[in-house]
């Protein structure tokens, strides 16, 4: 049965080439216009327009009974539109390229963190494989198997799959050559060892540790104020000095500097008031940093009096490395030297906020006022902040 898009319209069994048939009230005759167009999608879309014109033509009573005016002449304007087309040869695009183009198209949709982040990272790690021909995406495969470790190789693996899955949609190459590369996703390590809390004791060795240091006391303002508000890195990192009340009681957190120093939001976009009691030694390390401060001026700087990141936290807290004489030479953090020295276990810098609530909720503060404190809700809490293990000890003035 003809659809009623393709009334009139019928393929010539000897050519194979579309026509149109139709009869008109008044004529006697059947009338025949042949299209000489090949039966495809865009040729029945032509010869359906002529039909169309034809219609109009009968329904104002201007119906050219010569067919002269209906037949389908060349133009010079739209001949591809009368005859079959061969396919272009795609142009072969290397993973390089690809992953560029499939950037371009997320940054419109993803966090400026996110493409900094992950995705350039993804572009260096392009940048040093063997080859980036998409033809050779087994040799990629193998050389990520045998030269990163295999959380990275599955993860770059699942990256180029969806950038070349991407690249097919939008018909930049006719195949997914990473579709059928299949690498099975690690295990999940557990994090419990990044969800431990110090001791009070611990925490204070810790600060009088960075007070005491010979290259990085000028860090232990960061370090205390980490340890007594709980608040993330990233969040004291984007503080600035108009964010503090001026009798320093008052603490307006709402927002976050990453790895990359980019600011945005707090992590889950929950802005709060940290309140200081009058005479606490919050207040009492603040009000003399404030002093001469201008509201604009970012409160914790590094030594060289840039931005603090995550990498320079780390350096002073774990370990960093320098070239010296030709060598790299590696000088443990504050945390690491008294690990190694077995005066306290090695923590990630983010068990401040650990210890802070843990020890909050320890000496009798309510778990849905330690939530506001830190930015979380109640249940994120009592579920990876508390560590009961740490505080079964006497507890000292907190």
């Amino acid at each position: 049965m003809v659809a009623q898009e393709d009334k009139w319209i019928s393929v010539d069994k000897q050519s194979g080439n579309l026509a149109i048939r139709f009869r008109v009230k008044g004529f006697y005759k059947q009338f025949y216009i042949a299209s000489r167009l090949p039966d495809i999608k865009r040729n029945r879309e032509v010869v359906r327009n002529k039909r169309d014109a034809i219609v109009n033509d009968i329904t104002l009573g201007r119906f050219d009974a010569t067919l002269e005016s209906y037949q389908f002449q060349p133009t010079a304007t739209a001949p591809a539109a009368l005859v079959p087309k061969k396919p272009k040869k795609q142009p072969d695009y290397s993973l390089g390229e690809l992953w560029e183009k499939f950037t371009e198209f997320q940054s419109h949709q993803l966090e400026r963190t996110t493409i900094k982040g992950n995705y350039h990272a993804i572009a260096r790690c392009i940048k040093s494989l063997p080859t980036q021909k998409l033809t050779e995406a087994t040799v990629i495969r193998n050389w990520l198997l045998g030269s990163t470790t295999y959380f990275m190789s599955w993860h770059c693996i699942l990256k180029f799959n969806q950038c070349c899955k991407w690249a097919q949609s939008e018909g930049l190459i006719s195949e997914n050559p990473f579709e059928k590369l299949k690498v099975t996703k690690p295990k999940k390590k557990s994090d419990k060892g990044d969800r431990k809390a110090f001791t009070l004791e611990q925490r204070d060795l810790i600060i009088k540790s960075f007070e005491q240091h010979d290259r990085h006391r000028h860090y232990a303002s960061l370090i205390k104020f980490l340890f007594w508000t709980g608040c993330r890195p990233g969040e004291a990192f984007a503080l600035t000095w108009g964010d503090i009340s001026p009798d320093c009681r008052r603490i307006l957190i709402n927002k976050s500097r990453n790895l990359h120093g980019i600011s945005k939001g707090t992590k889950n976009g929950k802005s709060r008031v940290f309140p200081c009691a009058e005479g606490s030694k919050l207040q009492e390390l603040l009000l003399p940093l404030r002093e001469g401060r201008e509201d604009e001026e970012i409160i914790f700087l590094s030594k060289q009096n840039s931005r603090m990141t995550s990498a320079i936290l780390n350096n002073v807290w774990n370990r960093s490395a320098s070239m010296l004489n030709g060598r790299v030479k590696h000088f443990s953090g504050v945390v690491k030297e008294l690990s190694d020295k077995g005066l306290l276990p090695y923590l990630k810098p983010y068990a401040t906020r650990h210890t802070f609530a843990t020890w909050a909720i320890a000496t009798g503060n309510s778990p849905d006022k330690v939530a506001y404190w830190i930015g979380d809700d109640v249940a994120t809490v009592l579920k990876y902040y508390v560590h009961p293990e740490v505080s079964k000890v006497d507890c000292p003035d907190f």
